[in-house]
């Protein structure tokens, strides 16, 4: 049986869940998800306060009420600073295929004899209320 090759950023992310035991727990005590921890990690990264306070949290959530608007604009500016511009135009290239090849498959069904970039929407009635009077 062979096994399938992860992505680097799951071995990454399975590397920082060894060295963080507590986010083990996290799993386990059902607070969160796998999914959610590594879109969190993936996210905000390793230095992210959020891993500190699973850490030492006694069962209660963190509150994120006590936050100002400069304290989430300065994390979204601190977010969008660690954004890789390389890594980012690859997403958007694959979103761009995926849009592409699902573009193509409607095309199919519709009929395929229309070339791709000038399909164009089909026209509704003119006048989508006409009602008779009384």
């Amino acid at each position: 049986m062979t096994q399938k090759e992860l992505h680097p950023s799951v071995l990454k992310f399975k590397e920082f869940v060894k060295n963080n035991p507590h986010v083990i727990k996290e799993v386990r005590n059902g607070k969160a998800t796998w999914q959610e921890l590594f879109e969190d990690w993936y996210l905000l990264g390793e230095e992210d306060k959020r891993w500190e306070a699973i850490g030492t949290e006694n069962g209660s959530a963190p509150e994120k009420t006590n936050e100002s608007k400069g304290d989430w604009m300065s994390n979204i500016a601190g977010m969008v600073k660690k954004i890789d511009p390389n890594q980012m135009q690859n997403h958007i290239n694959n979103l761009s295929q995926a849009l592409g090849a699902i573009q193509g498959v409607i095309s199919q069904f519709q009929g395929g004899n229309v070339a791709a970039g000038s399909v164009k929407p089909q026209e509704g009635p003119k006048n989508p209320f006409a009602f008779r009077k009384d």
